[in-house]
Formats: C-alpha cells, sequence, structure tokens
C-alpha cells in the first residue's frame, strides 16, 4: 500500500453515491439501506453536506423506536415522521480529495470511523470508506509482494 496516494484514488465518487435530504423519512432511508450495499448515506441540504447516516445510526434508531412502541404497526407509523436530520451524525469530519490515504486510515483508526466524505472546496466529491482502504491495501503491489514473501517464508 502506498499511504501517501491521495484519497482521490480510492474514494467512491459523489455521481455514485446516494444522498438524501434532511427531511428524508426513515420509512425511505430504510429502503435505500435495503436496495443497496454500502453503509453509510450523506445527508445534503441546499447542496451542502449537513451530516451523514450510518447503517448503524439507522439500527439504533429502529431499535429505540421498537423499544418504545407496541409493536410493528406502530414502529412503521413512527417511522414516516421520524427524519434524517433526527439520526444523522451532525458535520461529520472530512477529508480532501488531496489528503493522503494514510491520514484516512489513522482516522479510521483513532476515531473508529468507518466513512469520511470527501469535500472539495465545501463540495461533496466523494467519500471514502474503510471497505475503499481495504480493497486499496489488498490490491497493491506492495501488499501483494508480502503475501508471496509471507508464503515463501511459511515454506522453507
Amino acid at each position: 500500500m502506498k499511504p501517501n496516494d491521495a484519497v482521490l484514488k480510492i474514494m467512491t465518487p459523489s455521481i455514485d453515491m446516494v444522498t438524501v435530504s434532511k427531511d428524508e423519512t426513515i420509512a425511505r432511508i430504510k429502503g435505500i439501506f435495503e436496495k443497496n450495499s454500502f453503509h453509510h448515506i450523506p445527508v445534503m441540504e441546499n447542496e451542502k453536506l449537513i451530516g451523514i447516516i450510518s447503517k448503524s445510526d439507522f439500527l439504533l434508531s429502529n431499535y429505540i423506536m421498537s423499544y418504545k412502541a407496541t409493536g410493528k404497526t406502530e414502529v412503521d407509523f413512527e417511522s414516516k415522521y421520524y427524519c434524517a436530520k433526527d439520526i444523522m451524525t451532525e458535520y461529520p469530519m472530512c477529508v480532501d480529495p488531496e489528503d493522503t490515504i494514510g491520514l484516512v486510515a489513522d482516522i479510521f483508526l483513532s476515531n473508529k470511523f468507518h466513512s469520511l466524505p470527501v469535500l472539495d472546496e465545501g463540495e461533496l466529491v466523494g467519500i471514502v470508506t474503510s471497505h475503499d482502504l481495504l480493497a486499496y491495501a489488498f490490491r497493491s503491489p506492495i501488499a501483494t509482494e508480502a503475501l508471496v514473501v509471507g508464503i515463501n517464508a511459511e515454506e522453507s
């Protein structure tokens, strides 16, 4: 892995991202998570990032609603009234597309984050996740070389 490479190299560009407004219902967010394999949804207002919802945030909100409610019907009813703004992390930590992959790894490890929005002059241009970082690390020539060296060392 080359930790000094730019985040731009591994991020998911914003054109491939799904975003929601702060007024998007929990029911709609549930549908987005069910139809897609990603675990983070940026929350936008006036084309500016104001928050992020992780799948964990969503699941926690469902747990809290089910704890307060008396049954599935009531949870389904309440999920039509709770919105993204009720469960999102406001103004999340972000990185620049030219920040390094090593910096992202340090932020993930230090803060137990699994995603970071990528902003260029305040505009959302992508997102980088721990999955992106792992995929990059294990596809890089250095990682492949380390695996081969490790295999050769085991053979001796």
